[in-house]
């Protein structure tokens, strides 16, 4: 059931330029909510507000930024005035695939500065606008939060701290009625695993010669398990809805497993062995 404010509600989407956070915005605009969907680029944002009502205004923010992220509060605060905010979705997001052995520190950096340190970033700067109007934080985790595959362990790891972040805000947030959820959908038909095969091209292009010959039977399997994910991906919709209940729902989750795959994963992982578990991904990768 829906909260009778929902309809004058406001809320910031960050990552609304393709996929998840595009669907999120829209679907939240459609539904009468006052969307800030967060673009990187102007053309992005007038492509996204031309599918919308006058109430989605685009938000030129960069989560690794922090200035970007201060003009984006303030921006928002003057538009919302003591209402505050009654929602911030933190979608934005990069997924940095390869060996580890091989992987470049400084790509390791960047996948931690937006997938984790960009999204507490932009809490903070929200937090005085959510507390106004008691509002909720949805974080956009996957099933990588629950299961670290190999050649995807950068992004795992993010999607593991930020899980680990969400439950400590979560109860810190919690004296003002603020309350953070966890989205964590299984595979999805979007445009982050074509950034995610460009990436990893690249990646193996600047790799040591020795990179092919140690992990390039792996690579290669990983590149079909990939396709296959993509191909059997769920619909985006599946996603918004849980975004929808998070943010609508008289008692919001905290946590949202999205699709089969993540719910099977929430449950039997926890009760198989490491070994077993290693077994079990080797096999379904197709990995040596």
């Amino acid at each position: 059931m829906e909260s009778s404010t929902a309809l004058c509600a406001a809320v910031v989407i960050t990552g609304a330029s393709t996929g998840i956070g595009e669907a999120c915005a829209l679907e939240m605009d459609r539904r009468g909510w006052r969307v800030f969907a967060g673009v990187r680029a102007a053309a992005d944002g007038q492509r996204l507000a031309e599918q919308a009502s006058p109430r989605l205004t685009p938000l030129r923010i960069e989560v690794t930024d922090r200035d970007s992220i201060a003009r984006a509060a303030e921006s928002v605060a003057a538009a919302v005035g003591q209402a505050g905010l009654a929602g911030l979705v933190n979608n934005a997001g990069i997924a940095v695939p390869g060996p580890l052995e091989m992987l470049p520190i400084d790509l390791l950096r960047r996948q931690l500065e937006v997938n984790v340190i960009g999204q507490v970033a932009v809490t903070q700067a929200m937090i005085p606008l959510l507390r106004a109007g008691r509002g909720r934080i949805v974080n956009m985790s996957s099933i990588s939060g629950l299961v670290a595959a190999p050649y995807l362990g950068p992004y795992a790891a993010s999607k593991h701290a930020l899980e680990a972040l969400s439950d400590s805000l979560r109860v810190e947030l919690r004296a003002w009625g603020i309350s953070v959820s966890v989205v964590e959908p299984g595979n999805v038909k979007t445009p982050i695993w074509q950034k995610a095969r460009a990436q990893a091209q690249d990646l193996l292009r600047d790799m040591p010669p020795q990179a092919d010959s140690l992990y390039g039977p792996d690579i290669a399997a990983m590149h079909q398990a990939t396709a296959r994910m993509e191909d059997t991906g769920m619909p985006v919709e599946c996603v918004v809805r849980a975004v929808v209940h998070a943010l609508t729902a008289r008692r919001p989750k905290t946590r949202y497993p999205v699709g089969a795959q993540t719910r099977l994963a929430a449950f039997f992982w926890r009760f198989l062995g490491d070994r077993t578990r290693d077994w079990l991904m080797r096999r379904e990768l197709g990995l040596r």
